[in-house]
């Protein structure tokens, strides 16, 4: 069977899910990877309730859409990160309480749990998001950081993920990291590191996005081959790189997104540099058969027409694998 194609709804999320449910139907959508936060999962409501989970699997089944994922970004990057305002402006009000640093990192943990719960109810195994990082801001930094520095902060990591990837597995649910910059694991060498810091946990693995590693010069494909038991979720994400006047690094100079100076800026699939041909048979390779999830970012484009756009061309990458080999009609009658 071809792998079911989604839609990841963050960036939809001023849209109720109502009005994006019919659209992505419409666009050529299977299914959708559920943002937590507008009203696409209310994670205190579906957690607790079984009943609210069946409205929001009702109203996907009604415009035949499937859920293979929900998506926790917002709720994961503050359980590790340093807090500061711009935290305020993407967490719930209940999650920033007084915006004390440490409360909001503690009650934000604290919803990691309920998440697993919310996507048990809903009848899902996989959850995406962010971790957050208290070394991140020391990536490039001077004075000199050093390893035990850095270390502090894998172990930090672990402390408070440790008890979230538990109740991940009480809940029968995986937590698949998206690796990105500013999160514990931003390329190859570090997801190793996170994956040893939580002592290879069974729960913890990793939504394979090549955007966020394309660009920093990190090998896409190898990532695939490297994590094969890890890879847990796939989004399809398009980015260029190389681009720009040379007057904006990969650190972004500052820059918005869509600014012209930029050396990378995310694209619509198709319109960017990434080699999804290899990306689809390094997936086939390592047997992944789940979805392939659009989160569609492009600064350029409208964003229903870059929509449809990506579904038609993500199920024209997409194959079902053999049913045998494909050189098997050689073989003599004695051979078979």
């Amino acid at each position: 069977m071809p792998r079911p194609i989604t839609l990841f709804t963050g960036q939809w999320a001023d849209m109720p899910l109502k009005e994006l449910a019919p659209l992505a139907s419409s666009l050529g959508y299977d299914g959708l990877e559920l943002a937590c936060w507008g009203d696409h999962v209310d994670v205190p409501a579906v957690a607790g309730s079984a009943d609210e989970a069946n409205k929001v699997t009702s109203l996907l089944a009604a415009h035949g859409l499937s859920l293979h994922a929900i998506g926790a970004h917002l709720i994961g990057q503050a359980v590790c990160d340093p807090i500061d305002d711009r935290h305020r402006e993407i967490l719930p009000a209940r999650l920033w309480g007084d915006g004390d640093p440490e409360g909001v990192r503690v009650r934000a943990a604290e919803e990691m749990k309920a998440v697993a719960q919310a996507a048990a109810n809903l009848g899902v195994d996989t959850v995406t998001g962010f971790t957050g990082s208290a070394v991140w801001h020391s990536l490039y930094a001077f004075p000199p950081t050093s390893q035990a520095y850095w270390q502090r902060g894998f172990d930090d990591f672990a402390e408070r993920w440790g008890p979230i990837l538990d109740a991940f597995d009480e809940a029968g649910v995986n937590f698949a990291l998206e690796v990105h910059p500013t999160e514990i694991a931003f390329d190859t060498a570090t997801a190793e590191r996170a994956l040893e810091a939580v002592g290879r946990h069974p729960r913890f693995g990793f939504n394979y996005d090549p955007s966020h590693l394309a660009y920093q010069g990190v090998d896409y494909v190898a990532f695939i081959r490297h994590f094969a038991d890890r890879i847990m979720h796939v989004h399809m994400k398009d980015v260029w790189w190389g681009r720009g006047d040379g007057s904006v690094g990969t650190f972004g100079g500052h820059t918005s997104f869509g600014d012209p100076r930029r050396t990378w800026d995310f694209r619509s699939i198709g319109r960017g540099d990434v080699d999804f041909e290899a990306i689809m048979a390094a997936l086939a390779d390592i047997g992944y058969q789940g979805p392939l999830s659009v989160e569609w970012e492009d600064s350029r484009m409208d964003r229903v027409q870059g929509a449809r756009e990506a579904a038609e061309r993500v199920r024209a990458l997409d194959f079902s694998p053999p049913e045998h080999a494909f050189d098997a009609a050689f073989a003599s009658e004695e051979d078979a």
